[in-house]
């Protein structure tokens, strides 16, 4: 092909395959134990945050951790619903003794909803924070006091 029938011709666009936008093309799921690690994590950064779960739930999580392969769970102490375009958390949370417990609670809120909004696109339109401890400065963790005690 010479250079005047290329000019003549135009430039060449591929045909455009499927139509519209790609974002549009599919569903993207997102399930509950995503948000529950995301929201888990975020919850766990806040200063004044000890621990995330009921006594019984850290216990068992202290059990799991010294199993082979069992591994400590991000998720301990959150339970998600997630719908299409938006979810609600509960959280439950143990927290340092002298700390503003509604400080806390509140910076908990924020830094949850910001870690999964941003990371999933969904809306987080609650979060419901149960405090169900106080860790006292002198005492020790409980996964601390079950483990074994060599004499």
């Amino acid at each position: 092909m010479s250079e005047s029938q290329q000019h003549a011709e135009g430039p060449r666009t591929p045909a455009k395959r499927g139509g519209g936008d790609p974002a549009t093309r599919g569903r993207t799921t997102i399930a509950d134990g995503v948000v529950e690690k995301i929201a888990g994590l975020a919850a766990r950064d806040v200063l004044g945050v000890h621990a995330m779960g009921s006594g019984l739930a850290r216990t068992l999580g202290a059990v799991r951790d010294r199993v082979p392969g069992g591994g400590r769970s991000a998720t301990q102490g959150v339970k998600a619903e997630v719908g299409e375009v938006q979810t609600a958390l509960d959280l439950e949370i143990v927290v340092d003794y002298g700390v503003a417990i509604a400080d806390v609670a509140r910076s908990v809120r924020e830094n949850v909803i910001s870690a999964v909004e941003r990371m999933t696109g969904l809306e987080v339109v609650e979060v419901n924070i149960a405090v169900s401890d106080v860790k006292l400065p002198d005492e020790a963790d409980e996964e601390e006091e079950s483990e074994p005690r060599l004499h």
